[in-house]
């Protein structure tokens, strides 16, 4: 019997978050043992990549001289998205979408204005509350702190979404793949100081839902870095807090945990990124950037038919 247009199946909810990530190819081709295919390429994607950016320890050690440290931070950060572009299209077969570069002064604008948005209402609502204190401070180096900000959001995205985000979504689906990744990008800042399992799991909900939602809202990896850098950059050195544990040297502001103020709120020594505010604030956008993803929106990738009724099937993309 033919099937009408109301029978056609409807996409499921991991379907409709990974609808604008690249189409698989090449060795992430769906079939036999894709999920072990796809861990496979992803630990040696982290290989490849992890030992081109631990060019820039290897100049640190031999040299202190800044412009030498800031050369090769540059050199590092073009070797390892141009080694990602040329792993991609050997071992995906495909274009490397997600580093297209017309979307990227837009998506990474939006991404910083959204980071620093988050950051802007996290310590004023401490501030507002009595938890922190906010001082005149000394801002010394200001393109040495965007360099560093730009540098850390371009770096640690390029590892954490789109490498073991991505791969994790083809091994597994993008609701696990989510999950995962952001427990991963949590457990990789408990060895920053003053960090506990608290800190951990707000980090894993703040920013790592928040930036993979905005990579699966675009299908590409600026609004990421933008929201990461902008983040970062806001929080060192703009108000001058701990960021993820880690003091600055120079800032707009100085803001510190009030005397008496409780430690479940302000975060402690680790900073406001360990305070439930941060967490509830980082949540909410990443729910309403979930949101956009599965309705569609102005950014995907390529336009899909509208959902029709039927029952939901699950899709090799996935």
């Amino acid at each position: 019997m033919q099937r009408g247009p109301d029978d056609l199946p409807l996409e499921g909810f991991a379907d409709r978050l990974a609808r604008n990530l690249p189409d698989p190819g090449g060795v992430l081709e769906p079939g036999r043992w894709r999920p072990l295919r796809s861990l496979l390429w992803m630990a040696a994607m982290l290989v490849v990549l992890v030992a081109i950016l631990s060019l820039q320890s290897v100049v640190r050690s031999v040299t202190s001289d800044a412009t030498a440290i800031l050369a090769m931070a540059f050199v590092t950060v073009v070797l390892g998205y141009g080694a990602y572009a040329a792993l991609v299209r050997w071992g995906e077969k495909r274009a490397p979408v997600e580093l297209r570069l017309a979307a990227l002064p837009v998506e990474l604008a939006i991404g910083v204005a959204t980071g620093a948005a988050i950051i802007g209402a996290t310590i004023g609502f401490l501030a507002l509350t009595g938890a922190y204190s906010i001082t005149p401070g000394v801002w010394g180096d200001k393109l040495h702190d965007v360099r560093e900000t730009l540098g850390t959001g371009l770096l640690e995205e390029l590892l954490a979404r789109l490498v073991i985000f991505r791969l994790l979504a083809r091994a597994f689906r993008v609701d696990v793949a989510l999950a995962l990744s952001a427990a991963l990008f949590g457990l990789a800042h408990l060895a920053n100081p003053d960090a506990s399992t608290g800190s951990a799991v707000a980090i894993a909900i703040e920013a790592g839902l928040t930036f993979a939602g905005f990579y699966l809202l675009t299908g590409r990896i600026w609004m990421s870095v933008g929201a990461h850098a902008g983040w970062n950059f806001t929080l060192g050195a703009i108000f001058g807090a701990r960021v993820s544990g880690m003091p600055g040297e120079g800032s707009l502001f100085t803001s510190l945990p009030s005397p008496g103020a409780p430690v479940w709120l302000t975060g402690g020594g680790f900073g406001p990124e360990a305070s439930p505010v941060a967490v509830i604030i980082g949540l909410a956008v990443f729910v309403v950037v979930l949101r956009l993803t599965l309705a569609g929106n102005a950014w995907s990738r390529s336009s899909r038919p509208p959902l029709r009724k039927g029952k939901p099937t699950k899709r090799d993309a996935c």
